[in-house]
């Protein structure tokens, strides 16, 4: 009789563990709502970034429709224009290597170079 109640329990036992499985590892189990959980987050933080980055083009997109003086930052900052009387200056770092055009030395204008 002891063994029947042991052999009784062993068998509820390994039934509690084979209804368990599939909730723990199956299909729709706890490890897959978790995993889809930090997809989740994963994704959610991946989209405010990108909106984010939407309203700051946004922002710039409105600005250079409205007004000139956002174009003229931009030709500045990106295409280093300078309006007409303006030296344009540029810092460089010790380790920044010059340029060999930037050695040469300055045309003079002279009165044949003018009237070409």
């Amino acid at each position: 009789m002891f063994t029947s109640k042991r052999a009784v329990t062993i068998i509820l036992a390994l039934l509690v563990v084979a209804i368990q499985y599939p909730l723990w590892f199956g299909k729709g189990g706890w490890m897959r709502v978790w995993e889809l959980k930090n997809q989740l987050a994963t994704t959610t933080k991946h989209n405010e970034e990108l909106k984010a980055r939407n309203a700051r083009l946004a922002t710039d997109i409105k600005s250079l429709q409205e007004g000139d003086e956002a174009i003229e930052e931009r030709a500045r900052s990106e295409l280093a224009m300078v309006k007409r009387n303006e030296v344009f200056v540029q810092l460089l770092d010790a380790k920044t290597p010059i340029p060999a055009e930037a050695n040469q030395k300055p045309v003079e204008k002279t009165e044949k170079t003018e009237k070409h």
